[in-house]
């Protein structure tokens, strides 16, 4: 099943068992997906999907950040119960062991010997860890590799 099929199956369960904040956090996922479709004309696939998923992860963790330093602890709570929900659609995220033994067999097979590298490096990592590791991590790892 699909990823997108999969949102559809769950907002259908949501809005059936009237759960309204999973609900509301699905129709936002799906409105950016269909967003996303129109603009570019195409049905998108799981990776476009998992890239989409990722981008609102990212915003929420930043939200996150930003209303715990104004204060704001009710509206981090609405993100962080947001942020559970979107992680569900998420594959599991590689334990920092595996990160890191990624990122030094990715550092060998490429041959990279410098920050100079760094580019080669974080394309084929992005490539073997989409969706299962926060690119900035890995980014920070690296850069401290390398350096």
């Amino acid at each position: 099943m699909s990823l997108k099929t999969q949102l559809v199956e769950d907002m259908k369960s949501a809005m059936k068992a009237g759960e309204k904040d999973r609900l509301k956090v699905v129709r936002l996922i799906l409105a950016d997906i269909k967003r996303v479709e129109v603009d570019t004309r195409k049905e998108l696939d799981d990776a476009t999907l998992l890239g989409i998923m990722e981008k609102a992860v990212k915003q929420r963790r930043d939200s996150i950040e930003q209303f715990t330093k104004g204060g704001r602890d009710d509206l981090a709570d609405i993100e962080k119960a947001e942020l559970a929900v979107i992680e569900t659609y998420l594959p599991e995220q590689l334990s920092d062991d595996e990160l890191a033994a990624l990122v030094s067999e990715v550092i060998a097979a490429t041959g990279a010997e410098s920050i100079r590298d760094m580019g080669k490096v974080m394309g084929a990592i992005k490539a073997k860890a989409a969706g299962k590791a926060d690119m900035g991590a890995v980014g920070a790892l690296v850069k401290a590799r390398l350096a």
